[in-house]
């Protein structure tokens, strides 16, 4: 290349490096490059902040209830409890679980809380149709000394890197028969107790009766009677 080429290429050069930084001090602190926020809702709220936001549906083609997940930090000195979360604009209600038990959600002073996920608090969504994947939901976290903490959460389904912290079982409906209780009266009198009677003491007065009825102590208060 010769000597009046290379300097034409580094002529260029300096331009397009003199076009790019007068375009950015153009632009300031201000710039929209500058304002590109995470995509989970965060916000903080004097000792409370509330980190990764979302409402979490249940899988395509599943039924079931939804759930919020979140991290609630407490940065302060005294633990605050979470009273409650709210969805404004639909009628569904969010019932908190703390995780091990107990009836508080607690959030620790200097410590946090998870919501969502095995092992961790829940917040699960009772009732809510109007919950839709790929909205914005306004989500109102109740803290007993901070007060509403207000943001908005995106609806996920329960896939990829959120599978696992939906709720992982259907809310039970108000009045509901429980799936395990019996569905039908017993098929024939009780076998185990009357054959772990001695035989020889309830046999002898019943020698009439009839030879299906059990052997055991049973058949000794049905057979003498009639």
């Amino acid at each position: 290349m010769s000597r009046s080429l290379r300097r034409g290429a580094l002529a260029a050069t300096a331009v397009v490096f003199s076009i790019v930084s007068l375009g950015a001090c153009a632009a300031g602190h201000d710039a929209p490059t500058l304002q590109v926020k995470p995509d989970n809702a965060a916000v903080t709220k004097g000792d409370i902040k509330v980190q990764n936001a979302l409402v979490i549906t249940q899988e395509k083609d599943k039924k079931g209830p939804a759930a919020v997940s979140a991290t609630v930090f407490n940065t302060g000195t005294k633990e605050q409890t979470l009273e409650g979360i709210t969805l404004p604009g639909g009628k569904a209600v969010v019932t908190l679980k703390p995780a091990g038990g107990g009836s508080k959600v607690i959030i620790p002073a200097g410590g946090s809380v998870v919501l969502g996920g095995k092992g961790n608090a829940s917040a699960v969504i009772v009732g809510g149709d109007s919950v839709v994947d790929g909205n914005v939901q306004k989500i109102v976290f109740q803290l007993s000394t901070t007060g509403d903490v207000e943001l908005e959460g995106f609806v996920v389904p329960a896939t990829g890197m959120y599978a696992g912290y939906g709720a992982t079982a259907a809310a039970a409906v108000p009045g509901a028969t429980p799936s395990g209780s019996p569905s039908g009266s017993p098929s024939g009198r009780p076998s185990g107790s009357a054959s772990a009677s001695p035989s020889g003491s309830a046999s002898a007065p019943v020698s009439g009766g009839p030879s299906g009825s059990p052997s055991g102590s049973a058949s000794a208060s049905t057979g003498t009677g009639h």
